[in-house]
């Protein structure tokens, strides 16, 4: 008897213990701090032009928001003119972008506590294209660099004026490279006196970069309308004309065709290039075109034949690839033989029993015209 009423007053002791557990829980439970976090969106949401095609995203923190224990970053979405969204710590934010047809971009905040992301609204905002109807832009922009002996890169872009263009309109090309911007003072006009092309025989793009932006506008002028100006933006080494090889050599080692060249004048070691090889035979016509990415190269040939041999060179590994390099001056290796000497002998004398019978015909025929006719 004494035993169960031990058992019954442990059990009655651990039943209150679970009880006092149960109402301090209840009673903590809604002062926790994620059910009376609120979070707000930031303050002061500005977009400036900075630069040609660039734009400042600023933004301050709202001033209401708890800071207290919270991990707070800001999400930022681009609309236009190309989708983008990314998050920063930061309240500033710089982006590249063509800006000819407005900018317009949201931004929130984020709040991180105890593994739980929460999100603000959305906060607004854009800048409108500038004026000129659509139609007075330029059209088909295309830009070339090439790296110099010197080590500089020059720059040349052409166009087209746009269908919508008064016939007074004056087209004026500026570029920019990173923080450099440069007006054009080279100009080639059309037949109305209009600029379509530009032409820097300098500029400030570092030949060493790799994939940075060259940025290029163009505005306008007319007594008649307003001209839209137009931006686009350029892979530095998407638009590099790569110079030829240099000293290419071709030979013949017995029937092999040996070539071997230079990398072209560039900053980017040989490893970064790969090369075309242009092999024309001329006795057959028959023509190859071998991809390569050293700088020598051996094949075996028909050595009774002759070949024109041209070699251009591209950037592959190192940077994005730009437009072809112009083909090297020809050199041509070999010489014509025909294999068999028995049917050279045979074709000439063919030709030898060809020539005699037809003058032997001329002769007789001669002959018989200066003969006279009896009467």
């Amino acid at each position: 008897m004494a035993v169960l009423i031990y058992h019954l007053k442990i059990m009655a002791s651990m039943m209150i213990v679970f009880l006092i557990l149960l109402w301090t829980t209840n009673l903590v439970q809604p002062n926790t701090p994620q059910a009376a976090v609120q979070v707000f969106p930031p303050v002061n949401f500005t977009l400036t032009v900075s630069a040609l095609a660039q734009v400042l995203l600023h933004w301050k923190p709202n001033p209401n928001q708890e800071q207290k224990n919270y991990t707070i970053r800001y999400d930022v979405k681009i609309l236009s003119p190309v989708p983008e969204e990314y998050d920063t710590k930061k309240t500033h934010s710089i982006r590249t972008a063509a800006l000819h047809n407005g900018f317009s971009a949201h931004i929130r905040t984020l709040l991180l506590h105890n593994d739980l992301l929460m999100r603000s609204d959305w906060v607004k905002e854009k800048l409108p294209p500038p004026p000129g109807a659509p139609e007075t832009s330029v059209t088909n922009l295309s830009c070339v660099t090439r790296i110099t002996i010197s080590s500089t890169v020059s720059l040349h872009c052409t166009w087209l004026p746009g269908q919508g263009t008064p016939e007074d309109t004056k087209y004026f090309l500026f570029y920019r490279y990173e923080t450099y911007t440069e007006e054009c003072q080279d100009y080639i006009k059309d037949k109305w006196n209009r600029n379509t092309e530009c032409r820097f025989s300098v500029t400030q793009i570092d030949p060493e970069e790799v994939d940075n932006l060259v940025v290029i506008h163009i505005n306008g002028s007319s007594k008649y309308a307003a001209i839209k100006p137009f931006q686009q933006l350029f892979n530095q080494n998407a638009i590099e004309k790569v110079n030829v090889p240099r000293n290419v050599t071709v030979f013949l080692e017995q029937n092999d065709l040996l070539a071997t060249w230079e990398k072209p004048i560039s900053p980017f070691p040989k490893e970064c290039f790969e090369y075309e090889f242009y092999l024309f035979n001329l006795k057959s016509g028959n023509k190859q075109i071998l991809k390569i990415s050293s700088n020598d190269f051996r094949l075996r040939i028909d050595v009774t034949s002759r070949y024109s041999i041209q070699i251009r060179a591209n950037h592959h590994i190192c940077c994005t690839r730009g437009f072809w390099s112009d083909w090297s001056e020809v050199i041509y290796v070999g010489q014509n033989k025909l294999e068999n000497p028995v049917a050279w002998i045979l074709a000439v004398l063919c030709v030898f029993t060809c020539c005699t019978f037809l003058l032997v015909a001329i002769i007789c025929k001669i002959v018989l015209q200066k003969r006279p006719r009896p009467f």
